[in-house]
C-alpha cells in the first residue's frame, strides 16, 4: 500500500518538571500569568508528527513516503528515518530556514505545555502531491496531518480534486483554524483523526453534530486517552478499543503519532478496524513506555505476546502473519 504522510519534521527538546502544573496556577490570576519552571533534563529527540507516524509504520514493515519542509539541517535526520524504511525523497528541503522545533514540558501528572516554532515547515505550503504520485504509480492513501495549515487545506484539496483517498488529522492546529477551514479540511475524509478534546473543538468550530460530521467524513476515529478510542461511521456499527496493556509510564510525547502509525499499517495489511486499533494502541504503548517519540523498537514475537495480553490469543493469531520477523 502507498502511503504518504504529510505533516511537521521537528526536533523535540524535552523537559521534565518535578512537580504539578496544577499547583502553580492560580485560578483568579490566569489573565496575567508568568511562570518559570526548574525542570531536572533536557533531551533531544527526533520528531515532528508526519516523522513519527512514517518511522512507526517503518517499524511494522511498511515504507511510508514522508512529505514536510526541513533545513539544511535535516541531512542526519534524514539517514535516521532512511534506515528505519522511510522513503524521504519527496521531502523538501528550504534554503533559508531550519527545521521545526517542538519545546515541550511534562509534570508529574504527564500533563504538558509545550511550544512549536514552524521554521521550514512554513514552506511546506509548496508541496505538491501529484509528482509523488507519479513517482510512485499511484497514492492509496494521503495522511494530511499536522503541518503549515495552508500546506494542509492544499494537500486536502489536491486530494479531492485528484480522487486521492486521504485521513484528515488537524491535531494541534485545529487552535489556529477557523471553522470554514476546518470544514475544508475534513470534508470527503475517509479518515477523520482527533483525540475526544479536538472533537469536541473541531465540532464547536465547525458548527458540526455528530451526524452532521459523519455526511463530511466516512470514518471518525477518536482517541479516549485511558480510555481507549472510539470508531464510529455512517455504515459501520460504533467499535471501541481499550487501551493496551503498559509496563510503565514514560513520556505521553508521540503517543497519538504511534496510534496512528499502528492503524494506518494496519488497515494496509487488510485487517478490519478493531484489529487496526489494537494494532494502533500497542504500538502507542510503546511510544508511552519509552523518552522520545523514535527510541522504541518493534519486536516481533513481543509485539504478538503483548497483543494476546492486551486483546486475547484470537486477536494476535489474525496479526501475527503480517508482522515481520
Amino acid at each position: 500500500m502507498k502511503i504518504a504522510v504529510t505533516g511537521s519534521i521537528a526536533t523535540d527538546h524535552l523537559m521534565s518538571f518535578p512537580g504539578r502544573f496544577a499547583d502553580q496556577l492560580i485560578a483568579d490570576q490566569l489573565h496575567k500569568v508568568s511562570l518559570s519552571f526548574l525542570v531536572d533534563d533536557l533531551v533531544l529527540r527526533r520528531g515532528g508528527v508526519a516523522a513519527n507516524i512514517a518511522f512507526g509504520m517503518g517499524q511494522l514493515g511498511l515504507r511510508p513516503v514522508l512529505l514536510g519542509a526541513v533545513g539544511a539541517d535535516f541531512a542526519d535526520y534524514r539517514s535516521w528515518l532512511e534506515r528505519h524504511g522511510v522513503d524521504c525523497d519527496s521531502v523538501h528541503v528550504s534554503e533559508i530556514a531550519h527545521t521545526a522545533r517542538f519545546v515541550c514540558t511534562t509534570d508529574t501528572d504527564m500533563c504538558q505545555i509545550a511550544s512549536f516554532y514552524a521554521g521550514a515547515m512554513s514552506e511546506a505550503r509548496n508541496i505538491e502531491l501529484h509528482p509523488v504520485a507519479q513517482r510512485l504509480g499511484g497514492l492509496d492513501l494521503v495522511l494530511v496531518g499536522a503541518n503549515d495549515p495552508e500546506a494542509m487545506l492544499r494537500h486536502s484539496a489536491e486530494c479531492r480534486e485528484r480522487g486521492y483517498r486521504f485521513a484528515a488529522d488537524p491535531s494541534q492546529q485545529l487552535a489556529r483554524m477557523p471553522g470554514e477551514d476546518v470544514i475544508a479540511l475534513i470534508d470527503g475524509a475517509d479518515y477523520l483523526m482527533t483525540n475526544d478534546y479536538e472533537k469536541s473543538l473541531l465540532q464547536s468550530k465547525a458548527g458540526l453534530s455528530d451526524d452532521q460530521l459523519l455526511d463530511r467524513v466516512k470514518i471518525r476515529v477518536t482517541t479516549l486517552g485511558k480510555h481507549g478510542v472510539e470508531i464510529a461511521g455512517r455504515e459501520i456499527e460504533t467499535i471501541h478499543v481499550p487501551i493496551a496493556r503498559e509496563t510503565q509510564a514514560v513520556d505521553p510525547t508521540g503517543v497519538g503519532d504511534g496510534f496512528r502509525a499502528g492503524f494506518f499499517t494496519a488497515l494496509s495489511w487488510g485487517v478490519g478496524l478493531e484489529r487496526a486499533a489494537q494494532v494502533g494502541s500497542l504500538l502507542a504503548t510503546l511510544v508511552l513506555e519509552t523518552v522520545g517519540t523514535q527510541e522504541y523498537q518493534v519486536r516481533r514475537d513481543v509485539f504478538v505476546k503483548r497483543l494476546a495480553e492486551s486483546y486475547g490469543d484470537h486477536a494476535a493469531n489474525e496479526l501475527r502473519p503480517h508482522l515481520l520477523p
